[in-house]
């Protein structure tokens, strides 16, 4: 299956490419984005290049799929969004994203997470049709569980030390979203 290009209103998502090695790099070297976020600031170009070929290599293992996030006006790249993994087989997905500051408070990433939920609810992508997805947020990032909620995840605990980076655990809360429960906004 080619790369799904995705489209809502105000945004393009598709390939991320070498091209995206400088937003990229700009995205993940910013404080405030990974401050809830398995990588530790990004302090070299080739750290986003390196990411984008891990990402693009889920696609072709089929084990998972990451878009660039683009304003549809301007092509910009203002994020990225996807699933860190899939199950055809269990038919479910984890669900992540991320987004330039500058963007944060516009529903931009709500409105991408709810694209490429309804891709996955309907079957759009390689890896059929899924029936469950899921979205794990750290403890305080309040953002981002707002927008889980939004999408229409429910909350359903938080897994305890679940999660392992930068020389410390962290607690996950887990949200899930069934395909039968999703209604598209």
């Amino acid at each position: 299956m080619s790369f799904p290009v995705l489209e809502t209103n105000r945004l393009r998502l598709d390939k991320l490419c070498k091209e995206d090695s400088n937003s990229l790099f700009e995205l993940f070297s910013d404080d405030s984005v990974v401050e809830y976020y398995d990588l530790e600031v990004f302090t070299e170009l080739s750290q986003a290049s390196n990411l984008i070929e891990f990402f693009n290599s889920r696609f072709n293992e089929n084990s998972g799929i990451r878009w660039a996030i683009r304003l549809k006006e301007t092509d910009k790249f203002i994020g990225t969004c996807g699933f860190n993994t899939w199950s055809p087989k269990m038919k479910n997905a984890v669900l992540g994203y991320d987004l330039l500051p500058q963007y944060w408070g516009m529903g931009l990433a709500t409105e991408a997470v709810h694209r490429i939920v309804k891709a996955a609810f309907l079957g759009e992508l390689s890896c059929g049709k899924l029936n469950r997805i899921q979205g794990d947020t750290v403890l305080g990032n309040l953002a981002s569980e707002s927008l889980l909620l939004k999408v229409g995840f429910k909350e359903e605990g938080v897994r305890r030390q679940s999660g392992y980076w930068k020389n410390q655990f962290h607690d996950l809360k887990c949200f899930g979203l069934i395909q039968s429960e999703y209604r598209e906004i």
